[in-house]
This record gives structure tokens, C-alpha cells and sequence, in this order.
């Protein structure tokens, strides 16, 4: 993996946030930081989440921001240029993987099967996301699918439907580097202004990781 992907594995946990005003990226950026999760996610599910990753690029750096829902070589070239400093796919798309490749932003494509699996790593992937990961089922489905991959060190990020409950069931598979997680910060906790909630999320997050790793 990249060096920044060693950096999201290192936290263990990736709050998937769907943010739709500007003005929030920064109480946003400072509710994780408090809680000690320097990282986020910022989706393309918003026409804000440009304008977000290049104002917490420019005013939170010390925040690791990544681009998430990356669909088409466009809004790869979008992230990379605000400042995103990874990105994430749902599915796998070999035109977006190539666009990733050649804007120099360390990429992970969303997989669900081991065709899905051996595509990306044909293309070069080695961190992929694991999605919906609860629907797709589970740590058991992932833990099958990935294994006749286990001699090539792929890892994975596993997202969707995972949650605070649930963190030590993923982490205990040693394919997994991280979690995606949209509990930590979510849109109507955005517009209510509950920093406070998130802070306190993040730092359970956190704290949840150092439990299970020791």
C-alpha cells in the first residue's frame, strides 16, 4: 500500500461523510480532530464535497482528507486538484482507476466479488473497498472471497452497514486495514450543528480501535 493508505490503516477507522454545506467542513474537521480521528472521507454525493476537501486541504491539513464515490475520471480529477489526498470507489471502473493512476491520487476501488477482486488487482489495486459490507455479507463473505488473494497482501476496507458494535468483528480478519464508517459524522448531525456528538463518536472510534489492536 501506499504510504497513505498505511496512514488510514494506522487509524483503523474512516468516517464516511456526505456533507452538504461548505461552512461545515471546518467544525467538522475540528469535532474529529478533538476526538482524535484525523481523517475523513468527504463523498461525491454533494455538489459541495469539492469545495469542502480543498477548504479543509487549505485550512485543516493536518486532517488526512480523502474523496469517496469517485464515479467517473472527472470527479477524480476534481478530488485531486482540491487537495484530496486519497481516494474511494463504490464499484470497481478500470477508467476511473486509470484516471487515479495518472492524477498520482492513491486509490481504492469498491469490490464485491472475487472477479471484482481480480480486476482491480490486475490494475494494480492492493487496497480495495469492501461494499455494502453487511449486505454483501459480512466478515465471513469477505474473509472467503479474499482468500485465494491472501499471497498477494491485498487489504481491504469494508463499508457499509458496519458500526461501533461490529469494528472488532472486521478488525479481527488481518485482510482488513481500516473501516468505513458513517456513524461518526452524519448529515443531520451536520446541519444541527452537533460537533459536540461527533467529537464524542470519534473519540469512541478511536478508542475502540486501540481496544481491539491492543
Amino acid at each position: 500500500m501506499s504510504g497513505i493508505f498505511e496512514r488510514v490503516a494506522a487509524l483503523g477507522v474512516v468516517p464516511v461523510i456526505a456533507i452538504e454545506d461548505v461552512a461545515h467542513a471546518v467544525p467538522l474537521a475540528d469535532a474529529l480532530l478533538e476526538g482524535g480521528l484525523g481523517i475523513a472521507e468527504i463523498t461525491f454525493r454533494t455538489k459541495a464535497a469539492a469545495e469542502v476537501i480543498a477548504q479543509l486541504s487549505a485550512e485543516r491539513p493536518e486532517l488526512l482528507t480523502g474523496a469517496g464515490t469517485l464515479l467517473s475520471p472527472e470527479q477524480v480529477t476534481a478530488a485531486a486538484q482540491a487537495g484530496a489526498t486519497f481516494g474511494l470507489a463504490p464499484g470497481f471502473d478500470p477508467a476511473v482507476v486509470s484516471a487515479a493512476a495518472a492524477a498520482g491520487l492513491p486509490f481504492a476501488p469498491g469490490v464485491m466479488t472475487p472477479s471484482d477482486i481480480s480486476l482491480a488487482t490486475a490494475q494494480g489495486c492492493r487496497l480495495m473497498k469492501f461494499f455494502p459490507a453487511v449486505p454483501a455479507g459480512g466478515p465471513s463473505m469477505l474473509k472467503n472471497i479474499s482468500a485465494p488473494f491472501a499471497h498477494l497482501g491485498l487489504k481491504f476496507v469494508p463499508t457499509g452497514g458496519v458500526t461501533l458494535a461490529t469494528v472488532a468483528d472486521w478488525l479481527a480478519l488481518p485482510e482488513i486495514a481500516a473501516v468505513g464508517g458513517t456513524w461518526i459524522a452524519r448529515t443531520e448531525d451536520m446541519r444541527n450543528g452537533d460537533w459536540k456528538g461527533i467529537a464524542t463518536r470519534a473519540r469512541a472510534a478511536v478508542d475502540r480501535v486501540k481496544e481491539i489492536r491492543g
